[in-house]
């Protein structure tokens, strides 16, 4: 995929494309408990939020905060952290499987408007800490959605480790966890454990 067109109003970078996402200013951020499997909420879709509702901006900046401090963790949604809402983090810096980086960044209201080249990969899940799975993801992917804040309607255009991220994330705000798309229990795995 080549330079992604950016409609008017909204920004964004794609693969190639020069880098992060430009976050309005946060508040700072408290760390939250992670909720585990089964908890009911991370079955529960997240409800429409309007970005510049202030627990909404909160909640945005205690995502950043919580993934921050979670070994591993490139990104957390609402339902992880007890909330059924439609918000997400992602950052994936430093990850050694990205390609494409927008930073650390929180989108709200969330949705899938292209997704291509679906392969199969091994994801795990801070709310699964035991079991990892494979998964057939988009690997070219446009998403839409706003920032928290201003509300500002962003089109993101990504790729590789980034897109299967924000794909993850996305199920997330939706009730769905990798659990539900895996291809059938010969596709879940014992989480590895490295000291």
């Amino acid at each position: 995929m080549s330079e992604p067109a950016v409609p008017s109003g909204t920004r964004g970078a794609g693969p190639g494309g020069a880098g992060a996402l430009t976050m309005p200013a946060l508040p700072v951020g408290r760390v939250l408990e992670v909720v585990r499997a089964p908890a009911h909420v991370l079955s529960t879709p997240g409800a429409v939020v309007d970005p510049a509702d202030p627990e909404v901006v909160q909640l945005a900046a205690d995502l950043l905060a919580t993934q921050e401090v979670s070994p591993g963790c490139v990104g957390l949604a609402a339902q992880q952290v007890g909330r059924a809402l439609r918000v997400f983090s992602v950052d994936v810096s430093g990850h050694p499987k990205t390609r494409t980086c927008h930073g650390a960044f929180v989108l709200c209201n969330a949705e899938v408007v292209e997704a291509t080249r679906r392969e199969r990969g091994r994801e795990g899940c801070l709310s699964v800490p035991d079991l990892t799975g494979d998964v057939r993801r988009a690997r070219r992917l446009v998403v839409r959605g706003q920032l928290p804040v201003s509300g500002e309607r962003v089109t993101v255009a990504t790729d590789a480790f980034e897109a299967v991220a924000v794909q993850h994330e996305i199920d997330h705000t939706e009730g769905v966890l990798f659990l539900d798309q895996v291809a059938g229990a010969h596709a879940l795995h014992p989480r590895q454990r490295y000291r």
